[in-house]
């Protein structure tokens, strides 16, 4: 029997669909699950598909059934398990070979994983894979991280399952150790953002136009036609439009308003600010979803301190209102994209990386959770200017900021005057008004660390004095 082209541990939802997608494009692959019967399970629903697969049952057979250099994706639960499986696997492999994380890594835990096999033999690749259940099955956009051989071992693997926009592969070796992950986690960051932002767009309509939720899908279905065209406002669209099975109504007013999160959200954040990159779409995100949690310190703030006394939102032209929605949305989006972009160009720098701006964009184009029509139009703004300092600054961004400008700004007041949390979009107007402002009001926090601190400051004349005339006042 020919040998296995790769394999993959843990058959799981994800792990069996990326399993059944290796299959399906031509690809012999060998499965193992910690559970022999999952394993079997699989095999059995694997259809068609049969001839392709080769069943495990245990470590060594499995090993056994790949092509040397075994490349070898690892599908379980992020962190530790991962660690103890690579701990499994590593005495039966042989020199070479190659473990692929393919879950949702923190991209430090990837580097030292990386680190850890250096002098081994063996080798690590992170792997970032975005698009759900359905992009597994049907074609991820994958981000990789590792050494170019081992990406030159799967390449032809990882090209044959991935997400195809106008032919293009969804697939790129991005560079080094945590490289593949650390771009995953931005996406992710920037889906945190987008997904905030529609909240917030769907919370005016729903709160401050009383509009039902089939009236609200209806307007993410129109914008889906234009500039916002998106996985997300398509999805958003078809959810609002959903009846409950059980009650009869829109489903999504049966939802608990409690977000879920998992970590990569809090850790693009997290990476931000350590790098200094100001990342607030996705900071206020993170905190929204943190909020929302909260359900009963809400429950209970609204009682005591009540809702704003405002009065249903007027506008004296719902459609032009609408309209400013629409653009305040799209200009929430470029900032998200912008600050995503700015977070992965400092990592670049940070960690030597040397991250293809215009690769990525590409990439992301299909298959992935924040696949939308202006991706064409950031690949082609890196292309132009692939060092450029920030994605609003060039040509066709700078003219879409301006655009949309007075609409965002009528879309955060109204809602700040009525009431209304807009906490990301507030954060993109803020950033945009900050980026653009060459004298800021940094001077006064300048003055007030050296005045309690001594810290010193630079002088806007350049002169050689760097602390203020605060006499007695120093250091208290």
């Amino acid at each position: 029997m020919a040998q296995a082209e790769i394999g993959l541990i843990g058959l799981g939802v994800m792990g069996s669909n990326l399993a059944l997608n290796i299959a399906e494009k031509g690809n012999r692959i060998a499965v193992f699950n910690r559970t022999a019967a999952r394993t079997k399970e699989f095999y059995a629903e694997a259809g068609a598909l049969k001839d392709q697969v080769v069943p495990c049952e245990t470590i060594e057979e499995f090993v056994a059934a790949i092509r040397p250099p075994r490349p070898i994706i690892i599908m379980i639960q992020a962190g530790a398990a991962v660690d103890q499986q690579m701990e499994l696997l590593r005495p039966h492999l042989e020199k070479n070979d190659i473990m692929i994380d393919a879950g949702n890594a923190n991209f430090r835990d990837t580097m030292r994983r990386f680190d850890a096999l250096k002098d081994s033999g063996l080798t690590f690749i992170g792997m970032g894979v975005s698009g759900g259940e359905e992009g597994a099955r049907h074609g991820p956009s994958i981000m990789v991280g590792g050494t170019e051989e081992s990406w030159k071992r799967v390449e032809k693997v990882l090209t044959s399952i991935a997400a195809k926009y106008k032919d293009d592969p969804c697939v790129a070796w991005l560079g080094e150790n945590g490289a593949g992950h650390f771009v995953k986690t931005i996406h992710n960051g920037i889906e945190y953002a987008d997904m905030q932002m529609i909240a917030e767009i769907y919370g005016i309509l729903r709160d401050g136009l009383k509009m039902s939720a089939d009236e609200i899908g209806a307007v993410f279905a129109e914008w889906n036609k234009g500039r916002l065209e998106s996985y997300l406002t398509e999805i958003t669209a078809k959810v609002l439009a959903a009846a409950d099975p059980i009650s009869g109504t829109p489903m999504v007013d049966m939802i608990l308003d409690k977000a879920g999160q998992k970590g990569t959200g809090k850790w693009s954040a997290i990476e931000a600010q350590n790098m200094g990159v100001p990342a607030t779409g996705i900071e206020a995100a993170v905190a929204a979803r943190s909020i929302s949690s909260m359900k009963g310190e809400r429950e209970a703030a609204e009682t005591i301190l009540g809702l704003p006394d405002v009065p249903e939102l007027k506008v004296a032209d719902r459609a032009a209102f609408i309209k400013d929605l629409e653009n305040a949305l799209l200009a929430g989006k470029i900032g998200a994209y912008a600050q995503g972009f700015a977070v992965m160009a400092a990592a670049s720098k940070e960690y030597g990386w040397n991250l293809p701006m215009p690769t990525i964009a590409k990439i992301w184009r299909a298959g992935c959770i924040i696949r939308s029509q202006f991706l064409d139009e950031i690949t082609s703004a890196f292309t132009k200017a692939p060092d450029v300092a920030n994605l609003i600054v060039t040509p066709a961004f700078a003219s879409m900021v301006k655009e949309t400008d007075g609409a965002l700004r009528r879309v955060v007041s109204t809602a700040a005057l009525s009431g209304l949390p807009t906490p990301a979009l507030a954060s993109a107007l803020g950033y945009f008004d900050s980026y653009r402002r060459a004298r800021g009001t940094a001077n006064i926090i300048q003055a007030q660390r050296d005045f309690f601190g001594a810290h010193g400051f630079d002088r806007v004349d350049g002169a050689d004095s760097h602390h203020g005339p605060w006499g007695s006042g120093l250091n208290a």
